[in-house]
């Protein structure tokens, strides 16, 4: 069918799966405590991008930086004066920290973690994340012999801060322009309300003065990985990581993003249940952002247009043949969506009539919540359910905008076809077109970043980053290889 890659199906393949993922996975973690850490890779299609030797040296060097640096060693208990503005406790700063607070949906904290992290590994920080509500009980820990997560006794308590806070560094900069050196704790605010100031924070003088800042934390919403490709400083190191551009969210994702054992319950049981005979998979990925502009019956046509000319789902065979039983091919289809409907939609284009060539299409929703909750933890435990079974697929279907596809194409390594955004009442035409990429959209990045760092569409110091498809104004990096004219 067109569209579709082959498979190894799970089934009988796992001598040929590496499940360290070329290396980019540590050996010697206690498999039990996380199961998703290496049976995922016999569930997702073979990644063609393998992590480049140089990612896999800077990560295991990551990993022997925050053992060092771990809260309650004796490297962190050093630093610690410096957060309220003392002097830390030795002649030598060991260990720099990036502090990070979750924001925003599932999605969205999933990307800007991702980015948080990109941005330590550049930075030689290490990554400590506030636990939130809930994001401990849906992740497991992703660094060997320690844990990423702030710890209950650190001394500051509330990690809320915005943008006109004293201490955020584009208040900074507004009070004093770039200071050098900067105080021992500043926060960024890496958020779509971004001051112009505050888009300092992306700019080569800037990052050599946050340089020395032993304590940083940063709050966003985004994946701002395009954002730091637009660095010259650090477009060279990130090159070396990622010489295939496109695989920043790919790799660091399956790297950093592993299902709890609770998680990974929930997802494996609906795929042995429900998925698990296709010979094919589609995932599809509905959200409705505007529901004035987005009516049911018109996003459901938008839908099965986009499917039926893209030819993802194989065409009704109006002859009405009988097939004859354990000859048909099964083909699997998930639906995400919060809402009711879309699923007996695409079922009934083949109640009346077969489809063309002997296929059994199985189409399955694992949930209609209806209304997207914040930081509740059986809601995102069922979201995050689903963007990995969304990876799952061979071929993906998103909606514009939506962080949560980003999530499954990412982990998927998959390059989908995005259902556009209505932007009236009437149906919407082209239904859809395929992404220029497989990493996620940086939304609303800001407008004096990208004044000051794009030439035309594409970015003065890269120029394989360029605007997105999905997102107008939003910025995307490419394959190096598809560099905009």
């Amino acid at each position: 069918m067109s569209g579709f890659e082959a498979r190894t199906s799970a089934a009988g393949s796992d001598a040929l799966r590496d499940k360290y993922l070329d290396g980019l996975l540590a050996a010697g973690l206690y498999e039990d405590s996380c199961r998703s850490r290496y049976e995922a890779v016999n569930y997702r299609h073979l990644s063609p991008y393998k992590p480049s030797a140089y990612l896999v040296q800077k990560l295991r060097e990551y990993e022997d930086r925050h053992r060092r640096c771990a809260p309650h060693t004796n490297a962190y208990k050093k630093m610690l004066p410096l957060l309220t503005g003392g002097v830390a406790a030795g002649t030598v700063e060991e260990c720099k920290y990036l502090l990070w607070t979750p924001f925003s949906g599932l999605g969205n904290k999933i990307i800007s973690l991702t980015s948080s992290f990109l941005y330590a590994l550049l930075t030689e920080r290490v990554l400590l994340i506030d636990r939130g509500r809930d994001f401990s009980k849906l992740f497991c820990e992703p660094f060997p012999g320690t844990s990423w997560l702030i710890p209950e006794d650190f001394p500051m308590k509330n990690l809320y801060f915005n943008r006109g806070d004293p201490l955020s560094y584009g208040s900074l900069v507004r009070e004093k322009g770039i200071v050098n050196p900067l105080p021992s704790f500043v926060y960024a605010h890496v958020v779509t309300d971004f001051a112009q100031e505050d888009a300092r924070f992306f700019f080569e003088e800037d990052q050599r003065a946050l340089r020395g800042v032993p304590w940083l934390l940063v709050r966003s919403e985004v994946h701002y990985a395009a954002g730091l490709f637009l660095n010259a400083d650090f477009e060279p190191e990130l090159s070396r990581l990622f010489p295939e551009t496109e695989t920043v969210f790919h790799h660091l994702s399956r790297y950093l993003l592993h299902p709890s054992n609770k998680a990974w319950g929930m997802i494996t049981r609906y795929y042995h249940t429900y998925l698990a005979k296709g010979k094919e998979r589609l995932g599809i990925q509905i959200r409705i952002f505007n529901h004035e502009n987005s009516p049911f019956e018109n996003v459901s046509t938008q839908v099965v247009n986009c499917l039926m000319k893209e030819k993802l789902l194989p065409e009704i065979d109006l002859n009405d043949p009988q097939v004859v039983p354990g000859r048909w091919k099964i083909m699997d289809v998930i639906v995400t969506t919060l809402h009711s409907g879309y699923l007996d939609k695409i079922r009934s284009i083949y109640w009346e009539h077969p489809a063309a060539g002997g296929v059994l299409v199985s189409v399955h929703q694992p949930s209609h919540e209806e209304y997207q909750l914040m930081d509740d933890e059986s809601h995102d435990m069922k979201a995050w359910a689903e963007m990995n079974l969304l990876s799952f697929s061979d071929v993906l279907v998103t909606s514009a905008w939506s962080t949560f596809g980003y999530v499954g194409q990412g982990l998927g390594g998959l390059k989908p076809w995005i259902l556009l955004r209505p932007k009236s009442p009437a149906l919407q035409e082209p239904s859809c077109v395929r992404d220029i990429s497989m990493e996620p959209c940086f939304h609303l990045p800001p407008a004096y970043l990208c004044e000051q760092k794009m030439d035309g569409k594409r970015g003065k110091v890269a120029p394989y980053v360029t605007y997105c498809v999905d997102v107008e104004g939003g910025l995307k990096v490419l394959a190096r290889n598809n560099e905009v004219p």
